[in-house]
């Protein structure tokens, strides 16, 4: 898997002071609050929200499809479509919103307002898988919401484990569709509930053979109407405001038990749409694990930055679960609802 921090970001979005790091984390916490504030600006468009219903047929999106598996710990054994594949047949793909050509031509991972890095597995998406199978997260019966899904790991990770129902969000419809879609048929197959010493094997030379330059096996297109895990799923791409409003009014209003979200506070000017959705539709008892980074480069967002919103708000109280030291440091924490104080 390939992580880039190549953002192609308006010079006008930027503040050049959020570029050093190590200045925003260990800066005043006033000055980190103005800076917050002055940047909360939307610097796009919104994104008009839609669902998206799985194809009755999906031999298009899964017949020769190439496949990769991770497994951590204890967890279900995760597919995914292999992205080194992805983006080589990038031109072969439908792409409504001409997202697949632009990152190619661009060689960019982020280009707000058009595409916002939904084709990638970002690190810390596998902090998160490692801490939810170290804690022993449980979600059987659970509401799920994979907020900013991307490939949808996380998201999988708890349809599989036994939620009630999951319901996964990008930015893009290209991403839903081309990605996120295939890869819960992938893992919906029933073949793939359970993994022999065989298949372990198998995926240990995937792994060889994709090094070596050769394609590793195809997976084969799955019937739908014996996917039943694929019932207790729901697809949804635009923005976080637009997302809101359109699930807010779509039958009861949705309060998810755990709120699962991945390198998406990258920027600040997405603060108050990503705050609002929390706020309206987590559960009053419910969770919302984030994974991030201290500080994204170039687009000057990050923890510290994310933190002090959310105190300004008053309405979540932020506890971190694990902090990675090496490197650019990244981080697990978890949002709930503060409990009013006793009188």
């Amino acid at each position: 898997m390939s992580f880039c921090f190549n953002f192609d970001v308006p010079a006008q979005t930027i503040n050049p002071d959020d570029v050093d790091g190590n200045g925003l984390q260990n800066g005043k916490k006033d000055s980190a609050a103005t800076t917050t504030q002055d940047n909360t600006k939307p610097a796009q468009p919104v994104k008009e929200a839609k669902e998206h219903l799985p194809p009755t047929d999906s031999q298009f999106l899964l017949m020769d499809a190439v496949s990769e598996t991770v497994t951590i710990g204890n967890l279900p054994p995760l597919h995914f479509l292999n992205e080194t594949v992805f983006e080589k047949t990038a031109s072969e793909r439908e792409d409504s919103e001409k997202i697949l050509s632009r990152t190619v031509e661009k060689r960019s991972d982020l280009i707000p307002g058009m595409y916002e890095g939904g084709l990638k597995v970002w690190e810390c998406t596998y902090d998160l898988l490692e801490l939810i199978e170290k804690d022993g997260e449980t979600f059987g019966g659970k509401a799920v919401l994979d907020l900013g899904c991307g490939a949808g790991l996380l998201g999988i990770l708890a349809l599989r484990s036994g939620a009630r129902h999951v319901h996964f969000q990008d930015y893009n419809s290209t991403v839903i569709e081309q990605l996120t879609v295939p890869n819960v048929i992938l893992n919906c197959q029933e073949d793939d509930d359970i993994e022999s010493e065989d298949d372990k094997e198998g995926r240990d030379k995937e792994k060889q053979e994709l090094k070596d330059s050769s394609p590793p096996p195809k997976k084969r297109a799955a019937d739908l109407s014996q996917l039943p895990l694929l019932a207790k799923c729901r697809f949804f791409s635009g923005d976080w405001s637009t997302f809101l409003a359109l699930v807010l009014k779509t039958g009861p209003q949705p309060k998810y038990d755990i709120i699962l979200t991945s390198e998406t506070i990258y920027y600040t000017g997405y603060y108050p749409a990503l705050h609002d959705t929390l706020h309206k539709l987590l559960a009053p008892d419910g969770l919302v694990y984030l994974a991030t980074k201290s500080h994204y480069f170039g687009v000057g967002g990050g923890l510290h930055l994310f933190e002090t919103f959310v105190e300004e708000k008053g309405i979540f109280s932020v506890d971190h679960l694990w902090d990675g030291d090496e490197g650019l440091q990244r981080h697990v924490v978890v949002l709930r609802f503060k409990r009013p104080k006793n009188t």
